[in-house]
């Protein structure tokens, strides 16, 4: 059985490893680099259960639990931890937050901030390091005889209702069975076979290196600056010492290549004034990276997962929205079945069906 996915993004990947898992070698196609766009680009952030009672709820928690044996068996190649999740207050201008101050702050927390939450513990949020999750999937797949081959998909080779194959700019490469893994690129794939149209939401996000390592929390936040203008800051400390913020939206047209996005000046500036605000040891620390991303979402914002309806052999995977990291080895392995067996064990696909109306 000859497989394409298309896309080396954390999906893709966590599929290759899937399938390396059961002694199938599939072919990546990446036309930027692995993990260039949201999988490189976002906070990583775990939770057990912040997806329940929705239709995520069975996906979210089997990805946890994955997260959980993937983080012991490959340690630091991962940057896996658990951690305390926290909810804060914050304000640029000077305010008296002390009625909104329900928990004590940890000390990194020494800005104008008030803890007024805790969101999650040790045993039910955690994290990664998004870029190293990716890589370490993709490389584990490709030890085991997978293949990455760099190039840009612009079409499906199909007979009728059956795929044969993708077209690249310069080459034509066989299949018998295409899994659309693009993230928000997952939209040119409408030209290409019966799927919905997934659209992409851009973010702003920075990287800061701190003079000295900040402990396991993460961080999701009310930031209102002098203006009055509400954002939504998440703050993830990192084990090796960096710190990684988002939480300010953009609004942009999605370009053609995932390595060519570029946040706004104007976004960078309110995370750095939301960092300087809420803590001097981040108002202190080295700016590392200001980036951008755009995350792939469709109207219902579930994921789209399983057989595309009428085309053999063609599936997708996409749409995860915030929730790419997380449910990555749950989706993999799923997607994974589904290609093998055409069913699956642990979750069931159907919510996140192709067909379903959106």
């Amino acid at each position: 059985m000859k497989i394409v996915i298309c896309g080396a993004g954390v999906i893709g990947a966590a599929i290759a490893y899937a399938l390396s898992q059961r002694g199938l070698q599939a072919t990546i196609i990446e036309a930027s680099a692995p993990a260039c766009a949201a999988s490189g680009k976002s906070g990583g952030f775990l939770a057990l259960d912040w997806c329940d009672g929705s239709a995520m709820s069975q996906l979210a928690r089997r990805s946890f639990d994955l997260h959980t044996t993937l983080g012991q068996q490959f340690g630091e190649q991962t940057g896996y931890r658990r951690v305390d999740t926290l909810s804060i207050i914050a304000t640029e201008a000077p305010h008296d937050l002390s009625a909104y101050a329900k928990i004590a702050a940890p000390p990194w927390l020494n800005g104008r901030c008030a803890v007024n939450s805790q969101l999650g513990n040790a045993d039910t949020t955690a994290q990664v390091h998004p870029e190293l999750f990716t890589t370490t999937l993709l490389n584990q797949a490709l030890a085991k005889g997978c293949e990455l081959i760099h190039g840009r998909v612009n079409g499906i080779v199909r007979d009728a209702n059956k795929v044969r194959g993708v077209m690249l700019d310069d080459a034509t490469f066989d299949a018998d069975v295409v899994v659309i893994a693009l993230g928000p690129w997952s939209a040119l794939a409408c030209d290409w076979l019966p799927v919905p149209k997934v659209m992409g939401q851009k973010g702003a996000s920075i990287v800061l290196q701190a003079q000295t390592p900040i402990a396991a929390h993460a961080v999701f936040g009310q930031y209102i600056n002098a203006a009055g203008v509400e954002f939504g800051p998440e703050i993830f400390p990192r084990p090796d010492g960096q710190v990684y913020m988002c939480g300010v939206a953009e609004h942009a047209p999605l370009p053609i290549d995932g390595a060519s996005v570029e946040p706004s000046d104007d976004a960078i500036a309110t995370l750095l004034a939301i960092a300087k605000t809420v803590s001097r040891e981040l108002a202190e620390a080295t700016l590392l990276r200001a980036q951008a991303c755009y995350r792939p979402i469709v109207a219902d914002a579930l994921p789209l997962m399983g057989a595309v309806p009428d085309v053999a052999g063609a599936y997708i995977a996409s749409a995860h929205n915030c929730w790419g990291i997380l449910n990555a080895p749950a989706s993999g392995e799923a997607m994974a079945e589904l290609i093998v067996t055409g069913a699956t064990t642990h979750v069931d696909l159907r919510p996140f069906s192709v067909a379903r109306p959106l």
